[in-house]
């Protein structure tokens, strides 16, 4: 019975430690996650970069402000283009066969276009002049002296007639889209002049008057066009 003791107690201590085959591990419950450590060197060096940006940044707008301050930013007429009518009309004025409008609106009324146009398209060559008005709106003029009815309904958006203006000593035929769009319609001296755009009447009577004074003023040219210019 002792010898049987002997070797029990010296079986159990030989057996190993180790959980059983099949069976996991279990987590020790003493061992936590560990949390990373930011040396106080480091986390000052950190925040002085932080720091460093910003007052980069403050000297950078400081020094950049005044720059924008001395530049003011630019008036909401913006760039106007300096056309010379009267010079384009001139030109004009050998192939047209008239004398093309030059209206004199002083500076109340700024050209951004004077052309000819030699009308490959349409068959009607025609005079062009854009007019930007005071309330900063538009008006086109077109001068023919080959108007056709299909023409001047393109001319007019196919507005029907409204009415009649008066200006200038002349009564001039009214056309209104009914959207904004609007066009005053004369014959005159042996042409047809068209103002078409979506500025208030007041101010198409304004270029309404100067267009027919320049048409008063100037002699109509009889030579027919022998050359055909470039648009």
């Amino acid at each position: 019975m002792g010898d049987y003791r002997r070797v029990s107690e010296t079986q159990d201590k030989s057996a190993p430690d180790t959980p059983a085959a099949g069976h996991g591990s279990a987590p020790d419950p003493a061992v936590q996650p560990v949390k990373p450590v930011i040396p106080a060197a480091a986390a000052k060096r950190a925040n002085a970069s932080v720091i460093g940006m910003i007052i980069a940044l403050v000297v950078s707008i400081a020094a950049f402000l005044p720059i924008v301050l001395m530049n003011p930013s630019p008036k909401s007429d913006g760039f106007r283009p300096d056309i010379d009518v009267s010079a384009v009309a001139g030109n004009a004025a050998d192939v047209a066969g008239f004398t093309p409008v030059t209206p004199d609106t002083g500076d109340t009324f700024s050209p951004n276009y004077a052309r000819w146009e030699a009308g490959t398209g349409t068959g009607v060559p025609t005079w062009e002049v854009g007019y930007l008005t005071p309330k900063e709106a538009f008006i086109g003029l077109v001068q023919t002296r080959k108007a056709n009815p299909t023409w001047l309904l393109q001319q007019t958006k196919n507005a029907p007639v409204t009415g009649t203006r008066q200006a200038g000593g002349q009564e001039w035929e009214l056309r209104d889209t009914g959207r904004g769009e609007k066009s005053m319609v004369l014959n005159h001296r042996g042409t047809t002049v068209v103002l078409s755009g979506e500025a208030q009447l007041d101010e198409f009577a304004v270029l309404a008057v100067a267009v027919v004074k320049s048409l008063d003023s100037k002699p109509a040219v009889t030579v027919s066009p022998s050359v055909s210019p470039s648009p």
